[in-house]
């Protein structure tokens, strides 16, 4: 329930805000001097104050990321009637039964005996798509069946199931030791130590977790994979922190916390290159590293996060190519497209981006045009902006070959191989059109640029009703806020002045939020996501400004930043999945009613 008294924490929040931009000069006069080549060289202040953030931004990030503990090991029910036996040394009461799903979707038919002989059905144990490698409760018809021998476990299809935690009179989880079985199903029984007391996001999968995870075990595995409306690499490199951690939560979320905190250098260097100075990167870098969508989305193992770290990398090599024409950074930069584009496709709205500041680029060189040159840079951004990436992207299909049986990189050059990867171009446009359904947390896209309708991924409420605990993704409001001024901002040098890093920034704000202005499928805050880059490069412009053009601007630009850290502290619980008290929450917390915790 919201209090009147609960909309004052916003208004304080705008009202700080607006005092910060007050410490803005008058645009009209203001110095737009580009900084000198020694401004932009990162020095040993540079990596210290870089080293540091990162650092304890990293620690951070992986304080309750998952735990390191779920079934590895899986019993593979052959196909349907396939079934397994397990039996009890002596008589049972069984209370509750708790199993781990594996890929594949079905149902398993769950009966128990009394005699050893005669089965009676009991429960049917779901498989399906939300719950795989998800611990779930069946739900038993009776609270307690006494002197149970013998349970057996049926299925309608090909199933595979990690491990079943069986449940006594006192509630208790029964030792394993109790019961036997073939030494093939072993695997149902072999960690009990997994078995959780209470399943939460961190033994389970939640949110689109439950498509990606899903996919990257299968690639690791040669399986046929599951979600197939996104580019492969991206779940190709969830799948490197699976090898190195194992299945569990953790290892399906380290890479993308990890590429989360490679971001911060990366946006540091970029702000570096634009401004100059130490002040401006550093606080640039703060707000990047205490926004709430940054944190929350970087933690679940989704792929948008390495999509928005090549669009940083690609933005940045293109500045640099356009400040100091060195092709060297035109290949880089669209190295990164391709990346990006191989692991979701709004990188390809970015490569626009791209090539918008690239004709801006020769377009300023008119009065005395090197024709020469520019028809073997053509060429060389044809190599480098779709040839490479074209092979880039259709290289990553790779594990969707191996899949179907074929191995090598003789696949590659298989008209089989190539009629798959055009299908599923064709599959994931149709597939995306489609997706009109309503939602609970959908929203469009001028709700994100004021903060108003975050996107719920978790929600579980206490026994007692007194604590919840949630998080959810939206924009830290200083960012959202401050960076929404500061886009307007940037219209005006771009307009008035002809400013050519205010038009860097704002083409590439734009073309990542202009086309979900015209698409007409279901969207989400999280689709934001890779505007936030921009923000924070206009929020650090205006930081700029205040630095260079007047004495009294350590209260504006570190103020601002302070607030930032300051709300991602208070809102760090919902943030991070930390139980609080219901009433706190909402009072303090729920700034608006349409934000859903």
């Amino acid at each position: 329930m919201l209090h009147w008294y609960t909309y004052l924490f916003p208004l304080a929040c705008i009202l700080l805000i607006a005092m910060a931009y007050a410490g803005l000069p008058a645009l009209k006069q203001v110095s737009l001097a580009l900084p000198g080549e020694k401004e932009k060289a990162l020095g040993r202040k540079d990596l210290v104050i870089l080293l540091v953030i990162t650092l304890l931004y990293g620690c951070v990030a992986f304080i309750g990321l998952g735990g390191h503990t779920d079934p590895e090991s899986f019993y593979r029910f052959d196909d349907t009637g396939s079934s397994a036996v397990i039996y009890a040394g002596e008589p049972v009461d069984l209370t509750a039964v708790r199993y781990y799903c594996g890929v594949n979707e079905g149902n398993l038919t769950l009966e128990i005996s009394r005699n050893g002989t005669d089965f009676e059905n009991i429960a049917t144990l779901t498989h399906s798509y939300s719950d795989i490698f998800k611990w779930v409760d069946a739900e038993l018809g009776e609270a307690t069946y006494p002197q149970v021998t013998a349970l057996r476990l049926t299925a309608d299809s090909e199933l595979y199931l990690g491990e079943i935690g069986l449940y006594g009179s006192s509630g208790e989880l029964l030792p394993a030791d109790r019961f036997s079985c073939n030494v093939s199903c072993r695997p149902l029984l072999d960690e009990q130590e997994t078995v959780p007391e209470t399943i939460t996001f961190m033994n389970s999968t939640y949110f689109d977790e439950v498509y990606h995870v899903r996919t990257a075990y299968e690639h690791l595995h040669g399986l046929n994979p599951y979600e197939i409306s996104h580019p492969p690499l991206g779940k190709i490199i969830l799948s490197l922190g699976i090898s190195l951690f194992g299945l569990n939560p953790f290892g399906w979320r380290f890479m993308g916390t990890l590429f989360g905190i490679l971001m911060l250098p990366a946006v540091y260097l970029l702000i570096k290159r634009l401004f100059g100075g130490l002040a401006v990167p550093a606080c640039g870098t703060v707000l990047l590293a205490t926004d709430f969508m940054h944190f929350v989305h970087t933690r679940i193992a989704t792929v948008d996060t390495y999509s928005v770290f090549f669009i940083i990398l690609m933005f940045l090599f293109m500045y640099e190519y356009m400040t100091t024409d060195r092709w060297r950074h035109l290949a880089l930069s669209g190295i990164c497209f391709g990346l990006g584009a191989a692991c979701k496709w709004t990188s390809i709205y970015a490569g626009v981006g791209l090539a918008v500041l690239w004709c801006a680029h020769w377009f300023a060189q008119r009065k005395d045009f090197p024709w020469g040159k520019f028809i073997r840079n053509v060429l060389f951004c044809i190599l480098f902006f779709v040839l490479i990436p074209c092979v880039i992207y259709y290289c990553s299909y790779y594990y969707y070959g191996v899949a179907r049986g074929w191995h090598g990189a003789g696949m590659y050059f298989t008209r089989d191989y190539a009629d798959m990867v055009l299908s599923n171009q064709d599959y994931m446009f149709s597939y995306h059109k489609g997706v009109n359904q309503t939602h609970a947390y959908s929203s469009r896209w001028y709700q994100w640029v004021l903060d108003i309708r975050p996107i719920l991924y978790y929600l579980d409420y206490s026994a007692d009703g007194i604590s919840v605990t949630s998080f959810g993704a939206w924009l830290n409001p200083v960012l959202c806020w401050g960076g929404l001024i500061a886009v307007f901002v940037m219209f005006y040098l771009f307009l008035a002045r002809r400013d050519m890093r205010a038009g860097f920034i704002l083409t590439g704000y734009l073309v990542q939020l202009v086309p979900w202005m015209i698409i007409t499928r279901t969207t989400f805050e999280y689709h934001y996501f890779g505007c936030s880059i921009f923000l924070v490069l206009a929020m650090a412009y205006a930081f700029d400004l205040m630095v260079r053009n007047r004495k009294n601007w350590k209260i504006h630009v570190f103020g601002l930043t302070a607030l930032s850290l300051v709300l991602f502290f208070s809102f760090y619980p919902i943030l991070a999945g930390t139980p609080m008290n219901r009433v706190v929450q909402d009072t303090f917390l729920g700034w608006l009613p349409t934000w859903p915790f």
